[in-house]
């Protein structure tokens, strides 16, 4: 194999006919990115390098960069170092190549994860850090570039410019993920509805996944002739074409407000990552092919064009070289984080003096609520009390929600923050993180339970990391609010009584409530929202849909479900108790809260124990309210595998808790149609012959 010298030494000179000093700052940045991939390869054989995903090939991004404006918010792919570094350079930042080798060394010093992970971002350079999954941070993309034009429009101020366009880069195998297909569709789909949608989509097409090829072709027949999408095709190899093409589509983006999508040819150098072997899976020729296309080859002739020698270009590269091998010395030895709660310390909950400044206003009255109304109305406190508050989802708008929990909100605050979306809950979350990160305070709703699960990496993956990912520097505040769990009457199945909630109780930092009385539903969605303006916090607001309209709890006609509307709030991970009874405690939440009221009331001595919070869970109360009656049943309405019930136990074993302990949950089921439900969910029989067991 040749080496740089020997090639450059045989380039014939192109013409550069543009500024020279971007000519010489675009290949700095090629430099850099490519020996910082060298770097890591070193660093790894050596035992302190930790990532070896590298950019080469791909250098050709670099035009993308100098193509948009540093203001312009970016989310990036992982093979966009040099993008990352020309950003750094009009920046002024000359700590580009460090932050790259940083990370790689997973050092505490490093800029945006402090050690967590391998990422491109920075706050300074306007890059918002993305982890690895594939296309995952698409819908964010689509939703920061909705939230540009929306800011404005509620006159809530945005960190970003009021011409910025939204940059987001992915590659030809992501672009076939279901993520990326949702998220362009949904811009289209707003674009094509007159919204602004300033969204600048960057294909790296290098032609292979890992090791699976992308068909000849294929980007271009799924993207090219898409309505309402501008489609531009670069040589990302050729960094003159590569330059010209990408200004020319982020021209179009900023001056139309319309997606583009550029399609930005690329090869793919070095491998897949540092144990990537391509022999495996690729031909001599095909490597050899690649390698000629090298874009930093391309680049060095614009260089010899410019007025410098093969001996100068050749000294630049030795000079790159030698300073990444010497940062990467440097930050081998690095403090890493050593600790558990170093590691977590960003999903940390929040405070709650914090979160009690920031509680929204809440209206007075006196007239028992259900549920519904409940709801309805502290939704109506959040918007009147917080001009970046929007409320959307699907059918939330003009009908006001599937059960009417929305009802008369777009009326008394306008569709600018009531909104419908598309059916789509990738993109309704996509559009809540960018409307996060973007200054706004997004209110989301997924209308049934089961329906959040093909959108579950949107919390996993993106919502609730992006803090840890970047030392909190982001967030996205949000307060998602679900439909739930089980009972319906005359309507059910699996798809609208789901009591599968065990995907949201293992995802780090996020905020489960669980209210089941009309009063508390209002005041713990107050302390959501406080938490999220406070403190960036995501939660997620189980409703139960069986309690929505439900008036009555012992007899027909006793109204004892209703409540007035409360005028205290109620703060997270804190419990709420019935009753004075010694001898047994059930401890429950949603359903399980009228069904065990219920029991409470034909057996002396049992006391009720409300989680409200189930993630934190009320450990304090749950401690308190075990060790008074020394026996406690848990009553779950959610699946005995993965359910809550787990959790409550482990964490009454791992506090020293001694009594007796028993449980009673639904079955490990979907929910059947029609009167089938009963036989495998929770029911009053259940935890009634369970009470009495443990009290005989």
């Amino acid at each position: 194999m040749r080496t740089f010298a020997d090639r450059v030494r045989g380039l014939a000179p192109v013409p550069w006919e543009h500024d020279p000093e971007l000519l010489r700052t675009l290949f700095d940045a090629q430099l850099g990115s490519r020996h910082a991939d060298l770097a890591a390869r070193w660093m790894q054989s050596r035992g302190t390098g930790f990532y070896t995903i590298g950019s080469a090939g791909h250098e050709g991004n670099a035009a993308v960069a100098a193509a948009v404006q540093p203001t312009d918010p970016a989310l990036l792919h992982y093979r966009s170092g040099a993008f990352y570094l020309t950003r750094a350079a009009q920046c002024g930042s000359k700590d580009g190549l460090r932050d790259i080798l940083l990370g790689v060394a997973a050092a505490t010093t490093e800029p945006i994860a402090g050690g967590r992970h391998k990422v491109f971002g920075r706050h300074e350079l306007a890059i918002i850090p993305q982890t690895s999954t594939i296309a995952s941070h698409l819908p964010r993309a689509m939703g920061v570039a909705f939230s540009l034009a929306r800011s404005a429009k509620l006159g809530v101020p945005s960190p970003w410019p009021s011409d910025a366009i939204v940059v987001t880069s992915f590659g030809d195998a992501s672009a076939n993920h279901s993520t990326a297909a949702g998220a362009i569709n949904a811009a289209l789909h707003a674009s094509y509805q007159g919204l602004p949608m300033p969204l600048l989509l960057v294909c790296e097409d290098n032609g292979i996944g890992i090791s699976v090829r992308t068909p000849d072709g294929w980007i271009r027949q799924a993207y090219g002739q898409r309505p309402g999408l501008r489609y531009f095709d670069a040589d990302g190899t050729d960094l003159d074409a590569a330059f010209a093409m990408a200004t020319e589509a982020a021209t179009f983006v900023r001056r139309n407000r319309r997606p583009a999508f550029l399609r930005l040819r690329t090869v793919r150098l070095l491998g897949h990552a540092g144990s990537d072997v391509e022999t495996a899976y690729r031909s001599p020729a095909e490597l050899a092919a690649d390698e000629d296309l090298d874009p930093l080859i391309g680049t060095a002739r614009y260089l010899l064009g410019s007025g410098y020698t093969a001996d100068d270009v050749i000294e630049l590269y030795e000079d790159k070289h030698a300073e990444a091998l010497r940062i990467a010395a440097d930050v081998a030895d690095l403090p890493q984080l050593t600790t558990a709660e170093a590691v977590a310390a960003p999903l940390r909950f929040p405070e709650p003096d914090a979160v009690a400044r920031c509680l929204p206003t809440p209206t007075p009255t006196t007239e028992p609520l259900t549920l519904s109304q409940s709801i309805n109305r502290a939704l109506g406190d959040v918007l009147a009390s917080f001009p970046e508050a929007m409320v959307f989802g699907e059918d939330v708008g003009r009908k006001g929600g599937v059960y009417g929990v929305t009802r008369g909100l777009q009326k008394s605050f306008g569709p600018a923050r009531v909104f419908d979306t598309l059916l789509d809950e990738q993109s309704i979350l996509g559009l809540a993180l960018g409307a996060g990160v973007s200054g706004l305070l997004p209110l989301p709703e997924i209308q049934y339970l089961a329906y959040l699960h093909n959108a579950e990496d949107q919390l996993r993956g993106e919502a609730a990391s992006l803090k840890f990912f970047s030392q909190e520097q982001y967030a996205n505040p949000m307060v998602l609010r679900i439909a739930g769990y089980g009972y319906q009457k005359g309507f059910g199945g699996h798809f609208h009584n789901d009591d599968a909630i065990g995907v949201l109780r293992d995802i780090p930092g996020i905020v489960i409530a669980s209210p089941s009385r009309p009063d508390d539903a209002a005041a713990m969605l107050h302390t959501c929202a406080a938490a999220a303006r406070s403190a960036g916090t995501v939660s997620v607001f189980l409703e139960p849909i069986a309690l929505y309209h439900r008036r009555d709890l012992y007899a027909d006609g006793d109204e004892q479900w209703l409540a007035p509307y409360p005028d205290q709030p109620v703060p997270i991970g804190r419990g709420r108790t019935y009753g004075e009874g010694t001898e047994l405690t059930i401890v429950t939440f949603g359903n399980g809260i009228p069904m065990s009221l219920r029991v409470a009331a034909r057996l002396p001595g049992v006391r009720v124990l409300d989680l409200r919070w189930l993630a934190p869970l009320p450990v304090d109360d749950l401690l308190r309210e075990a060790t008074i009656t020394g026996r406690v049943l848990v009553a779950d309405e959610t699946r005995r595998s993965g359910g809550v019930s787990e959790g409550v136990l482990a964490t009454l074993i791992d506090n020293g808790y001694t009594g007796r302990l028993a449980r009673v949950t639904s079955h490990d089921s979907y929910v059947p149609l029609g009167a089938a439900a009963h036989q495998v969910l929770l029911s009053e029989e259940t935890i009634e012959s369970a009470a009495r067991e443990l009290l005989s």
